[in-house]
């Protein structure tokens, strides 16, 4: 059921029908799943171009722009699995929902468990993609990502200045390392002397510190400079 083995699968569920829609994201949401749902083909699109989706269920009759349209269209430029909804059942119909690069074909009126187990059928068909390598280092309870240069404690942003922040990344980039005053100057936006740098860390200390005065992650090295401890 799942795109990895920590989060949901994340459908989007595309219906001019509101009832249908509305029942459609209640029980996939109940069977565990991530659901986001559109109107129709031009709100789909918007959504698509901000979230990534593991699958779209997906109305053929809708106006302007038909199921069948759609899926011929993001079939040039998506892979993404897509299970096509509609009221005609003729073999005609199927052949065509398939020919348009659809993974799979639902006439309605059908049983939402049915729904559940073609959604569940498809997933396990497409292939696991290799996990992302990540960018972020933790210390306790924070987080730091070096591409995004950005700071989280528990999940809640952390608020740095542009000094603090290039600070920590150079620090994060040696993670674990002693580096030394004159590293940390140069690969920083804090220029100045070794005071400088001084006055930064402990302005960071106050931030990523229970007791800045005993710190446990942003440590002196002795006749050295400094070390960012992370887990």
């Amino acid at each position: 059921m799942t795109a990895s083995a920590s989060e949901p699968a994340h459908i989007l569920v595309v219906d001019d029908d509101t009832r249908l829609r509305d029942l459609l994201q209640r029980y996939l949401s109940e069977q565990g799943f991530r659901v986001t749902t559109a109107v129709d083909a031009a709100d789909a699109r918007a959504k698509l171009a901000s979230f990534a989706f593991d699958l779209l269920v997906l109305d053929i009759m809708m106006p302007g722009e038909t199921g069948l349209e759609m899926t011929q269209t993001l079939r040039r430029e998506s892979s993404v699995p897509i299970l096509l909804l509609t009221a005609m059942n003729e073999t005609e119909d199927r052949i065509a929902g398939f020919e348009s690069g659809a993974d799979d074909y639902l006439p309605k009126p059908f049983e939402p468990r049915e729904l559940v187990l073609r959604v569940n059928a498809i997933l396990r068909r497409v292939p696991t993609a290799p996990p992302k390598t990540s960018s972020a280092i933790t210390f306790g309870e924070f987080s730091f990502d070096l591409d995004r240069e950005e700071l989280t404690r528990a999940g809640i942003y952390v608020r740095l200045t542009t000094a603090e922040t290039s600070l920590l990344k150079a620090l994060a980039r040696h993670a674990g390392e002693p580096i030394t005053r004159q590293v940390l100057s140069d690969e920083s936006q804090v220029s100045g002397n070794a005071r400088t740098i001084d006055v930064q860390v402990t302005r960071l200390r106050r931030k990523i510190e229970s007791d800045p005065k005993f710190p446990r992650y942003l440590q002196t090295v002795r006749g050295t400079g400094y070390v960012l401890m992370t887990d």
